[in-house]
C-alpha cells in the first residue's frame, strides 16, 4: 500500500506546479528580477532539502560565538570590538538530520549601533531568505530587539529566542532576567522558546605572579543543541516547504501589483469605451428586457477583456461572485428604468390632460428617460470595472489558486501546518489608499 505524501511533499508539489504556471512578460522579468531570483533560489533549496538557519540580533550579543559553538569550530570571526561581522557569512553544519540534505548556518550583521540603518536592511533581507531564526540577546530584551522580533513574526519566521552569556549571572539573577523577558514579549510571542546558553564562557584564573586572567571554557549550549536537533528532525523539511510558499506569496504580491499598475491606464480606457457603448445602446432601446440583456452582455464582455488585459484569468468562485454582482447592478438598472418609466407615465397622462395648455409637451418625457438610463449605465459599468479589478487584486483567479490560498487549504487539512501558521498573519488586506491606487 502506497502511503500518502507528507505535508512537506504536498507543499513541494503545489509550489512547483504553481511556479510552472506563473508566466511573466519580459518587462515583468526585468522589473522583478531580484525577487524572482530569491524565489527560484528558495524553490531550488526546497527541492534539494537545503535549510538555512540564521543568527539574528544586536551588535555584540555573541551571534558569531554561538554559531562557532554549534559547529564546534572557530569559523566565524569574533572580537571584543562590537560590529566584527559587517557582512553575512555562512557555513554548512555537518550535523546529519534525517529529513534534510544540508543545513546552512548564516551569521548576520548587527541590527543596531554602527551603520544601523544599512545593517538593519541587510539583516532584514537575510531574514527573508532563511527558514529558521535564532534571535540572540545577552540581557533583558531591548526596544530594538522587540522591534526585530515583531518584524520576524510579521514575516512568518520560526524563531528560537536565545539568551546568551548566562555564565555572567547567578541562578536567581538569571530567573529574574527570564521573568522580565517573558513579561515584555508581545502577546503573539508569549509561548516563544527561550534557550539559555553561554556560547563563549570564561573563567577567572590567577597566575603565579598574581595577575588575573580570563580563559575560555567549553560552550554551554546543550539545551539549545538538543532543541535544534529535535526541531529540525521533526519539522525541518516542513519549515523549508512552508517558507517557500511564503516566499511565493511575497513574490506574487509584487507581481500582481506591478501588472495592475501597468494596466491601469489601459483598463480605464477599456471601461470608458464599454460605458459609452452600453449607455448609447440602453438609451436607444425602448424595451426593458433588451436593456437588461444588453447590460449583462456588455459587463460580462468587460470582465473578460479586463482579465485578459491584466493577464490574470478569473475562474471558479471569483468569476461566479463577480458575475453575481454584475447581475445585481444590471437588475438595479432595470428596476430604476421601470420606476422612471412609471413615474413618467403618470406625468405623461397629466400632460395629455393638459394638452391645450402644454401644446403637446408630453413627448418630451422620452428625453429624461434616455438621459437617466445613460447615466445609470455609465455608473454601473464603472462599478463593474472596478469590481473586476478588485477581484483580480484579491488573487482568486490563478489556476490552482495563489500561494495564500494554497497555504490556507493545506493548513485546513494538516494540523502541523496549521500550528506553523498560527503566529503568521498571512497576506493582510491592502490599505484603502493602496487599493485605490491600483484600481482603474
Amino acid at each position: 500500500m502506497i502511503s500518502p505524501p507528507s505535508s512537506a511533499e504536498r507543499c513541494k508539489l503545489v509550489v512547483n506546479e504553481w511556479r510552472k504556471q506563473l508566466i511573466l512578460t519580459d518587462r515583468e522579468k526585468g522589473l522583478l528580477r531580484g525577487e524572482l531570483k530569491i524565489l527560484d533560489n528558495q524553490i531550488n533549496r526546497l527541492n534539494h532539502k537545503h535549510l538555512r538557519l540564521a543568527a539574528f540580533g544586536r551588535v555584540g550579543v555573541g551571534k558569531s560565538s554561538l554559531l562557532n559553538a554549534i559547529v564546534n569550530k572557530e569559523i566565524f570571526s569574533t572580537d571584543v570590538v562590537h560590529g566584527c561581522t559587517r557582512n553575512s557569512q555562512s557555513i554548512f553544519w555537518d550535523e546529519r538530520i534525517n529529513n534534510l540534505e544540508s543545513i546552512e548556518l548564516v551569521d548576520t550583521p548587527g541590527i543596531d549601533e554602527i551603520e544601523s540603518k544599512a545593517r538593519a536592511r541587510l539583516a532584514a533581507r537575510i531574514a527573508l531568505q532563511v527558514d529558521l531564526v535564532l534571535l540572540v540577546i545577552d540581557s533583558d530584551i531591548t526596544r530594538v530587539e522587540l522591534e526585530a522580533l515583531a518584524m520576524l513574526l510579521k514575516s512568518g519566521k520560526q524563531i528560537v529566542l536565545v539568551l546568551n552569556r548566562c555564565d555572567q549571572w547567578q541562578p536567581s539573577q538569571r530567573k529574574a532576567v527570564l521573568r522580565s523577558i517573558r513579561k515584555r514579549l508581545p502577546t503573539n510571542a508569549c509561548n516563544l522558546d527561550i534557550k539559555v546558553v553561554a556560547a563563549a564562557p570564561k573563567k577567572v584564573r590567577i597566575r603565579a605572579d598574581g595577575r588575573v586572567r580570563s580563559e575560555k571554557c567549553c560552550p554551554k549550549i546543550q539545551p539549545l543543541l538538543s532543541h535544534l536537533k529535535n526541531l529540525l528532525s521533526e519539522k525541518g523539511e516542513l519549515l523549508l516547504a512552508v517558507n517557500t510558499l511564503r516566499q511565493s506569496e511575497k513574490f506574487f504580491e509584487s507581481f500582481r501589483s506591478s501588472r495592475l499598475k501597468h494596466s491601469k491606464a489601459a483598463a480605464q480606457g477599456l471601461i470608458g469605451k464599454f460605458a459609452a457603448f452600453k449607455a448609447s445602446s440602453i438609451a436607444a432601446n425602448p424595451l426593458v428586457i433588451l436593456d437588461l440583456a444588453c447590460g449583462i452582455a456588455c459587463d460580462t464582455a468587460l470582465v473578460i477583456q479586463l482579465s485578459q488585459l491584466y493577464g490574470l484569468q478569473m475562474r471558479g468562485h471569483a468569476a461566479r461572485k463577480l458575475l453575481k454582482r454584475v447581475s445585481v447592478y444590471n437588475t438595479l438598472i432595470g428596476g430604476a428604468q421601470i420606476s422612471i418609466q412609471v413615474a413618467l407615465s403618470v406625468v405623461r397622462q397629466l400632460l395629455i390632460l393638459s394638452t391645450p395648455i402644454t401644446g403637446g409637451l408630453s413627448l418630451a418625457s422620452a428625453a429624461p428617460v434616455a438621459i437617466a438610463q445613460a447615466a445609470l449605465a455609465v455608473h454601473t459599468t464603472k462599478i463593474t470595472g472596478r469590481l473586476a479589478a478588485q477581484m483580480l487584486l484579491s488573487g482568486n483567479h490563478i489556476k490552482n489558486s495563489e500561494p495564500t490560498a494554497l497555504l490556507q487549504r493545506l493548513a485546513a487539512k494538516d494540523p502541523q501546518i496549521k500550528v506553523l501558521l498560527k503566529e503568521w498573519p498571512g497576506r493582510r488586506e491592502k490599505l484603502t489608499n493602496e487599493l485605490q491606487a491600483l484600481l482603474p
